[in-house]
């Protein structure tokens, strides 16, 4: 069997599809672009058959789509209030883009571009700027009363502003962390379980029950990654809710 194919870190090497350089600049088209154009290509096909035909009684697919809409929207609004719904553009294109991105990787042979540190380090920067931007546009300088809680005493600021600035810092890192991290093990943890099967089976009949076990916990595992590549969509997405509220609404 081809080393690669027991290789459980193979899976998320970024390999070129399209070599394009320009100077000194790489710009080549990799498998990572291609799953993210996917991704976008997939979540703008999905919303525009179930709106096409607009019918009286909803299809499946149109009864799908209302209520991804309304679980996104029903999420900003209970985070960052109705003001916050007009951040709902920008929190309903993160949620899909990043859980179609999510089910696409459960493919087999498929690329997990949330796998890569560098595409949800981008998503989580994206968000940061989008709060830092809106905030200090809105507030101005009051914006910075976010690190300044009002009616603590004067020393306990001395304490509380360096917190509160290192836990702003933080987020964007803990954002981009929190999902990688999660894409990232799990389907580490999927290529052990199945390339474990294999080797059992090649092994010889003795290995054979305990290769069963293993392809078992690979199904178990498998099952569970779809959950996760649900709710870590809901995550990034409800934080991202959190962070802009606090661009909405700085003082505490």
């Amino acid at each position: 069997m081809p080393s690669a194919a027991m290789d459980p870190i193979h899976q998320f090497q970024v390999s070129k599809w399209l070599e394009l350089k320009i100077g000194g600049l790489d710009l080549s088209f990799t498998n990572a672009s291609g799953f993210m154009l996917m991704g976008v290509v997939f979540a703008i096909a999905f919303f525009s058959m179930a709106t096409s035909k607009g019918l009286l009684v909803p299809s499946r697919l149109q009864s799908m789509a209302e209520i991804g809409y309304g679980f996104v929207a029903d999420m900003v609004r209970s985070v960052a209030g109705e003001e916050g719904l007009k951040f709902f553009p920008f929190v309903f294109t993160l949620f899909f883009f990043i859980f179609f991105a999510n089910m696409i990787g459960m493919v087999p042979y498929a690329f997990t571009t949330t796998s890569h540190i560098v595409v949800t380090g981008a998503l989580a920067m994206l968000v940061i700027f989008v709060v830092l931007g809106y905030g200090l546009l809105k507030h101005g300088l009051k914006f910075f009363k976010l690190f300044a809680p009002s009616g603590a005493p004067f020393l306990i600021y001395l304490i509380l502003v360096p917190i509160e600035v290192i836990s702003f810092i933080a987020r964007p890192l803990t954002l981009a962390l929190r999902l990688f991290a999660n894409m990232l093990a799990g389907h580490i943890m999927l290529k052990l379980f199945a390339g474990f099967a294999v080797a059992l089976v090649s092994a010889g009949i003795a290995y054979v029950p305990v290769a069963i076990l293993a392809f078992s916990m690979g199904v178990a595992l498998n099952a569970l990654e779809f959950l996760v590549a649900g709710l870590q969509a809901y995550v990034f997405a409800i934080l991202t809710c959190v962070y802009l509220n606090d661009a909405l609404h700085p003082s505490h």
